[in-house]
């Protein structure tokens, strides 16, 4: 029998290494896949910088997984070293970045560190919910601009529904609805999200639930998201731009 086992209460700590495996698809564009192999349990993750929330490499039985430990969560809460974080992600106008992402303390993030901006393509991961009274959200984060506002992918076993979100300038709102996408808690699932222009898919298990067209173009860093005291493993994160 396979165990999920994961370090709880770690702050996530800044580390600036990039660890990632890339590759090229038929078309020759290079993709990402993080699948967290070469990461070390019970430490921060260093191909990802956690901007809000508990971040920490676990193991799901003999697998490395990514884990956003929401069980010691509390509202307003940002991850350990945002400031720096944010100077590392965005320079100079990291204090813009840090005022915005504070009004979102309530959601969990973290940015992925080899993609510094994707328009089109395909993102894609896995995720298994654990626990969480509040929420067990598990999205795919895009188009994080450098003042903090961003788009956010998400499946909820809680719930069964696929929710695309916007946040910003502080605020959140729902941009689509799709009920009756059943991801049950404790198994594993995928959820995918294609970008062409303006126009995004959203898939659950290779089935497409969501189409939906933006008001502007996708530009920005992307990375997973969460809400709240969820407590979820991802594996296989991948990143594909269009060439």
């Amino acid at each position: 029998m396979k165990t999920e086992k994961y370090a709880p209460g770690m702050a996530a700590a800044v580390l600036l290494v990039l660890s990632f495996a890339s590759g090229a698809d038929e078309a020759g564009a290079i993709s990402y896949l993080e699948d967290f192999s070469s990461e070390t349990v019970a430490a921060p993750p260093v191909s990802f910088t956690p901007a809000v929330g508990n971040w920490i490499i676990g193991s799901d039985g003999d697998n490395k997984v990514l884990v956003v430990d929401g069980s010691k969560w509390q509202r307003g809460q940002a991850a350990a070293g945002l400031a720096d974080k944010a100077r590392t992600l965005y320079g100079e106008r990291y204090a813009e970045f840090l005022d915005n992402v504070k009004a979102y303390a309530y959601f969990p993030f973290a940015v992925y560190k080899a993609v510094e901006s994707f328009s089109n393509g395909r993102i894609s991961m896995r995720f298994k919910s654990i626990a969480g009274r509040i929420d067990q959200g598990a999205g795919i984060l895009f188009d994080l601009k450098p003042n903090g506002d961003y788009y956010a992918l998400r499946a909820n076993p809680l719930e069964n529904n696929l929710v695309l979100w916007r946040f910003k300038h502080g605020r959140r709102s729902s941009v689509s609805w799709v009920r009756h996408v059943r991801t049950p808690s404790r198994q594993w699932h995928s959820i995918s999200l294609q970008v062409q222009g303006r126009k995004i898919r959203g898939l659950v298990n290779g089935k497409e639930y969501m189409v939906h067209e933006l008001p502007d173009p996708v530009k920005g860093r992307v990375g997973i998201w969460t809400k709240a005291d969820s407590v979820v493993f991802f594996d296989d994160y991948k990143v594909s731009p269009a060439p």
